[in-house]
C-alpha cells in the first residue's frame, strides 16, 4: 500500500513540472501517493508545515527566515530551480532597448516574490526604487494561484503584460508562456539575464518529520529526482503532459507549451542542489521584508543531506548513465 502524502503548491506555476513529475509515474514508483495539485497560502504553509498537517510545500522562499528566528521548524529539503526565466516585456514604441532604459519608467509587478525579484535584479544594476530611479506599481492579486493576496486595493487577475499592452506602466518582467503570449500581442519581447534565486518548486518540510520519516523523505525526493529526469531526456512526452494539463494562463498551443518546456529543461538542476548566488539573493529579499531574517544564518534552513546521501549513492548518476570510472 503506497503511503499518502500532500506537497501543496505556492504557485500554481509550479504545476508545469509538478503534472510531469506525477505523471512519469516516479512517485508511484517508490511508494507514495502524493497530493500535489492544489494550492497552498503563505500562512497556511506555515501553519500546516510544523504540525504535520501537510508532509511537503513547494515554497515558501522569502518569509521563512524571519520565521525561523522566531522558532519555526520549516527546513528546504532540495531546489528544483537556482535562476530566474523572465523577460523584459515593453511596447515596441517605449523607446525601451533593455533594462538600463527603465530609470524613471514604471514597472509593473505581480505577487510578492516575484515583485521582491525585481526589485532585487534592478537594484544589482544600479537602480533603486528607494532612490525613486523607478515607480513599481504592484497588482493586487487574488488566492488563485497560491500567492497571499495584496492589502487594500480591488483584485486584479489579468496577466501583468495587459498592463503593458494597456499603458498602465511602461514594463514588466514577464515568464513563460505569458511571454509568448505578449509577443503574439504585438509588444516587444527582451531576453534578460537570468537572476540567481531560490523559487519555482523548493521541497519543504518540517524538522520534526524527517526525523521521523527519513524513509518518505528519501523516496519522496528520489520521485522529484526521477520526475526531474523525465522532465529533461523525454521532451516530447513531458510537452505533451504540459499542453494537456497546464493551463495557468489559458490553454496553450504547440509552440506555447514546447517553449514553456524548453525554458523549465534547461534550468533544472538534476541533483537538487541550491547554489550558493541563489541562497545569497533570497536571503537579501528575506530582509528587506522582515528584519528578523537578518538574525539567522541562511543555511539554517537548508538540511541537504538526504539529497546528499541520494547522489552519494549512484542514484542519480544511474538515471541519467554515468559512472564514475
Amino acid at each position: 500500500m503506497a503511503d499518502h502524502v500532500s506537497f501543496p503548491y505556492r504557485s500554481s506555476t509550479h504545476l508545469a513540472l509538478l503534472h510531469v513529475v506525477s505523471e512519469s509515474g516516479s512517485w508511484e514508483k517508490h511508494g507514495l501517493e502524493v497530493n500535489y495539485n492544489y494550492k497552498i497560502s503563505s500562512a497556511d504553509a506555515h501553519l500546516e508545515i510544523p504540525t504535520e498537517e501537510v508532509e511537503f510545500v513547494g515554497g515558501n522562499h522569502v518569509s521563512t527566515y524571519g520565521q525561523r528566528a522566531r522558532g519555526d521548524t520549516w527546513v528546504y529539503l532540495g531546489q528544483t530551480l537556482n535562476a530566474t526565466n523572465g523577460r523584459l516585456v515593453v511596447k515596441p514604441d517605449s523607446g525601451i532597448a533593455g533594462v538600463s532604459d527603465l530609470r524613471h519608467r514604471k514597472i509593473g509587478t505581480r505577487g510578492q516574490h516575484p515583485g521582491l525579484n525585481d526589485w532585487l535584479y534592478l537594484l544589482q544594476r544600479g537602480l533603486d526604487v528607494d532612490r525613486d530611479d523607478y515607480e513599481m506599481i504592484a497588482q493586487v492579486v487574488s488566492g488563485r494561484d497560491g500567492i497571499d493576496p495584496a492589502q487594500g486595493g480591488k483584485p486584479d487577475d489579468e496577466p501583468i503584460w495587459h498592463w503593458v499592452r494597456d499603458g498602465k506602466v511602461d514594463a514588466a518582467f514577464i515568464t513563460p508562456p505569458g511571454c509568448v503570449f505578449a509577443a503574439r500581442a504585438g509588444l516587444k519581447v527582451i531576453d534578460v539575464d537570468p537572476l540567481p534565486m531560490i523559487w519555482f518548486t523548493t521541497i519543504s518540510s518540517s524538522s520534526t518529520f524527517i526525523q521521523k520519516h527519513p524513509d518518505i523523505v528519501e523516496r519522496f525526493l528520489k520521485g522529484i529526482i526521477e520526475g526531474v529526469h523525465y522532465f529533461k531526456t523525454r521532451p516530447a512526452q513531458s510537452t505533451k503532459i504540459i499542453k494537456e494539463l497546464y493551463d495557468d494562463e489559458g490553454p496553450l498551443d504547440d509552440e506555447a507549451a514546447d517553449f514553456l518546456y524548453n525554458d523549465i529543461a534547461r534550468l533544472l538542476e538534476p541533483k537538487l542542489y541550491p547554489t550558493m548566488p541563489a541562497i545569497a539573493n533570497v536571503y537579501q529579499e528575506a530582509i528587506r521584508q522582515d528584519r528578523d531574517a537578518a538574525k539567522v544564518n541562511p543555511m539554517e534552513l537548508w538540511d541537504l543531506h538526504h539529497v546528499r546521501q541520494i547522489d552519494d549513492s549512484g542514484f542519480i548518476d544511474r538515471l541519467y548513465g554515468k559512472t564514475n570510472e
